[in-house]
């Protein structure tokens, strides 16, 4: 079992003829509400892959219909606890050329309490995954309680902060990062060949596993003792909002069933490639029949 403690997030979507000025009231001319979190997304992700995971989760009580939603995906949702306060949201304008202002409320996701994490680990088994990003408090006891507790921890560092440099990574067994999140981590420019952020990111970090995405470019993964790139399918991106929690859950979900390194990452960066050529987050991610035909009509690549 995956068990991911995650945000749960409501997006608020506001189409304007331009973005709001100091002082002005300007009406929209469309609106809708959608499924969004980093946490959310990743638990969907990985259940329309196929996986068997338990979302940790906190969200309004009024929003209920999102845990809904990730239950009727397959998610477990019984420690989704639903509360007396805001959920995690975001308020986006976005005008007539696509640019866009956002306004992000943590919510309940920042309502995590020690007492709470720790009954969460465990009620975990020794050996299970636990997903991390960071969009939610308390990641260093939940880091170390996890330890503690003998599960295996992924962690997706985004959003970035520098606060994710003092956490102890080193109790991570695979670590999710983009271009500019590697740099990050290791001090790089951000135009740094991949090769070199991920030698970089072993000295900074021997014993934990990485995968960096980059988009267009591919993704590659490294451990101690070996390294594959899996080029990406060449599509027209309609929208990457989400494609990294795409290939994160597809990606966990393949390993979760037993498939070799080299089959996680054609999973995953297939389903992401699906993924960029619709609108959204949550509304964006395939479903595993999809990215299965989707393989199937592709031939491998070799490594460069």
């Amino acid at each position: 079992m995956l068990h991911n403690l995650g945000s749960i997030n409501l997006d608020h979507f506001y189409r304007v003829p331009h973005l709001v000025h100091p002082g002005e009231t300007l009406a929209s001319h469309g609106y809708h509400v959608g499924l969004g979190g980093k946490g959310a997304n990743q638990s969907l992700a990985m259940a329309m892959a196929g996986g068997q995971v338990s979302h940790w989760g906190r969200l309004g009580r009024q929003d209920a219909w999102a845990r809904d939603r990730l239950a009727r995906a397959g998610v477990d949702v019984s420690h989704v606890e639903l509360v007396d306060e805001p959920s995690g949201h975001a308020i986006i304008q976005v005008d007539e050329r696509g640019e866009n202002t956002i306004i992000l409320h943590p919510g309940a996701n920042h309502g995590f309490t020690r007492r709470h994490r720790d009954a969460l680990c465990e009620a975990a088994q020794p050996g299970d995954w636990l997903l991390v990003q960071n969009e939610c408090n308390g990641l260093p006891e939940l880091l170390e309680c996890a330890r503690q507790h003998g599960l295996e921890i992924a962690f997706n560092p985004a959003p970035m902060s520098d606060t994710v440099l003092t956490l102890p990574l080193e109790a991570c067994r695979l670590l999710f990062v983009n271009r500019g999140e590697a740099a990050w981590l290791t001090g790089l420019p951000e135009s740094s060949e991949a090769r070199v952020l991920l030698e970089a990111l072993h000295e900074r970090l021997p014993r934990t596993a990485t995968v960096i995405t980059l988009g267009s470019e591919g993704a590659w993964y490294q451990s101690a003792d070996e390294r594959h790139y899996q080029p990406a399918l060449p599509v027209e991106a309609q929208d990457t909002t989400g494609a990294g929690d795409t290939f994160i859950g597809y990606f966990m979900a393949a390993l979760q069933e037993g498939q070799s390194i080299t089959g996680c990452l054609a999973f995953a960066t297939q389903a992401a490639a699906l993924g960029v050529q619709r609108p959204g987050a949550a509304d964006s991610i395939p479903s595993r029949d999809e990215v299965k035909q989707l393989l199937t009509s592709h031939s491998p690549r070799p490594n460069p």
